[in-house]
């Protein structure tokens, strides 16, 4: 999966699982006036190209929904009409992603859990906050109505369309990935200043060392 884009076509392999757990009304307690607009959003993990719960902005405030996991891709990165999508974003002064990084399309993507590959065959490690009871989000972008083909067999279809930032790792993840890490936003103030349109660069940062511990597994 592309991770992102600028002068390079480096493809990296990180962060293209995550577990969220986190209970719809628990959500709707978290931001007042949240509109739930998800349905019936089963609990578990989350692969690219799959629907995931967002929070996002609407005309009247902010309303929870499930969007399809990966923006579109970069031109150049494409070598057939097919367009896999890009899960994570790491180049915020591309052109690209430019378009996509003001408020109106801002999101917060809830997650409990997340992994990073160990390398081939040897599976995944997860990573969970060290405070049990701190909630996660992603920085996240997104994008509606776009049509593209993200599965032949499917020919082209319209979604609503979800990534999120990567920055330096912290010191927990840069053990087992050294180069990158989600972008992880766990303070109420860093959620509304992500969602009011702060300069992205100023929230582009790793969590605290301490922050996450490593765990065997997630649901």
């Amino acid at each position: 999966m592309f991770a992102g884009s600028g002068a390079t076509k480096r493809r990296e392999k990180l962060c293209n699982l995550y577990s969220n757990t986190t209970a719809q009304e628990a959500m709707r307690k978290l931001f007042s006036g949240l509109a739930d607009r998800a349905g019936n959003l089963q609990p578990g993990q989350v692969y690219p190209d799959q629907l995931g719960a967002i929070v996002r902005h609407n005309e009247d405030g902010l309303e929870l929904v499930k969007a399809r996991w990966g923006m579109p891709s970069p031109k150049f990165a494409l070598k057939t009409e097919r367009d896999p999508g890009v899960t994570n974003v790491r180049n915020l002064s591309s052109p690209h992603w430019r378009r996509w990084l003001g408020k109106e399309c801002r999101c917060l993507v809830p997650v409990t859990a997340f992994a990073e590959p160990l390398g081939k065959g040897k599976g995944n490690q997860w990573f969970a906050p060290a405070d049990a009871g701190a909630q996660m989000f992603f920085a996240g972008i997104e994008t509606r109505g776009w049509k593209s083909v993200r599965k032949v067999r499917d020919g082209e279809t319209t979604d609503d369309l979800y990534a999120f930032l990567t920055c330096g790792p912290n010191a927990e993840v840069k053990a087992v990935h050294p180069k990158a890490m989600p972008v992880i936003l766990m303070e109420p103030d860093a959620w509304s200043a992500w969602l009011n349109g702060t300069d992205a660069k100023e929230l582009q940062r790793p969590l605290p060392d301490g922050a996450l511990k490593l765990i065997d597994d997630a649901q």
